[in-house]
Order: C-alpha cells, then sequence, then structure tokens
C-alpha cells in the first residue's frame, strides 16, 4: 500500500504542476496570487524526498510530506496542507489499512485544517470541498465497502463543493477582505483539494 500512497503523492504533484496556472489564475482574483505556484513548489519538493528516502509505512510517508510542506511552502496552503498530511499519517499510525482506517485518517487530516484555518461551511474555503467529500467517502464504504468507490464519490462531492463556492461571499483568509467582490469567483483552496481527490481516485484503489 505503500506504493499506492506514493503513486497518489507522485501524481498530485503532476497534477498540481499542470494546474498551477489555473490555480493562481483563481488566487490573483480573490487571494495572494500564489496559490498554484505555492502548491507546485511544495509538492514538488515532496517528490524530491520521495526520491531520495525510503519508507517503513504509510503513516511515516504521510507524515514526512506534511513536515516538507509545512517548511517549504509559504502562505497558508503550506500549513494548511501540511497539516492535514500530518494528521492522517499519525491516525495511520498503527492501524491496518482498510477503507474505514483511510477514511478515520481523511477525517482526522481534515479536522486539523479546521484547527488551524477555523473555518466553517460556507466560508468559501477549501473545507467547502474537503466536508461533502468526507460525507460521500463515509457513505460509499458504509454502503458498499469499496475504496475506489469511495474515494470516487469523494472526488465526485468535492468537485460539487468546489463549484459551489463560485457564488458565496468570503468570511475567512484574505479573501473576506473583498467582501461582496469575492462572490462569483471560485475559491482556490477547494480547487486543489479537488485536485488532490481526484487524483487519490486514480492512484488509490
Amino acid at each position: 500500500m505503500i506504493d499506492k500512497f506514493t503513486d497518489w503523492l507522485r501524481d498530485s504533484a503532476k497534477v498540481l504542476h499542470e494546474n498551477a496556472a489555473y490555480l493562481t489564475e483563481l488566487d490573483s482574483a480573490i487571494g495572494d496570487a500564489d496559490h498554484g505556484a505555492n502548491m507546485d513548489r511544495g509538492f514538488a519538493a515532496v517528490v524530491a524526498v520521495l526520491d531520495e528516502t525510503s519508507f517503513d509505512s504509510v503513516d511515516e510517508l504521510l507524515k514526512k510530506a506534511g513536515m516538507t510542506l509545512v517548511s517549504k511552502v509559504g502562505g497558508a496552503s503550506g500549513p494548511l496542507y501540511g497539516t492535514f498530511f500530518l494528521r492522517f499519517g499519525t491516525a495511520l499510525a498503527g492501524l491496518s489499512l482498510t477503507p474505514e482506517s483511510i477514511g478515520t485518517g481523511l477525517r482526522a487530516g481534515v479536522d486539523g485544517v479546521l484547527a488551524r484555518g477555523k473555518a466553517e461551511l460556507g466560508d468559501k474555503t477549501m473545507y467547502d470541498a474537503w466536508a461533502p467529500a468526507l460525507d460521500a467517502y463515509d457513505a460509499a464504504v458504509a454502503g458498499s465497502g469499496d475504496l475506489g468507490a469511495a474515494l470516487k464519490a469523494a472526488a465526485e462531492a468535492s468537485a460539487k463543493g468546489r463549484d459551489a463556492t463560485v457564488p458565496l461571499e468570503a468570511r475567512k483568509g484574505r479573501a473576506s477582505y473583498l467582501g461582496e467582490r469575492s462572490v462569483g469567483h471560485q475559491d482556490p483552496g477547494a480547487t486543489s483539494t479537488t485536485l488532490l481527490l481526484e487524483s487519490a481516485a486514480r492512484t488509490l484503489a
């Protein structure tokens, strides 16, 4: 399973690199215009670590990815995504990797994001993509117990949550300074969250 999680991180880095300009374009409308560059740089650093380090467990791999993102990425995205992977890995320590335990890890990671970012549903942040994704994942696991189906459901729900940020007025982060002018723009963090979950659906199943 380590190989699959490694594939996820590598694929995420590829996708974020391909979408870096798009993410920065989204962020230029309501943020610091650096989200794409920051995510690209951070995941390139993660891939560099993967190239030179071997890991004995998935939790070690994810925690190292998280620490790398925290140390290499500026802005809000580094600490938030870094915390996600750190908490995800910590939650998996000592557990057998099952759809249920992976779901527990995902939720722990997002709880870490919430603890740092203090966002709520509807604030026009990455949480608007994460929240429906987690619910869809848990429902799919309860229904079929299949990891692939659960990740696909999570990615699809995340995309709907991402799209639902467009009409929202931002209440957190740099975008909140714009008030009503933030309406009509897709949230960059919700967009990168969806890219990561789509990557997970391709690689982890």
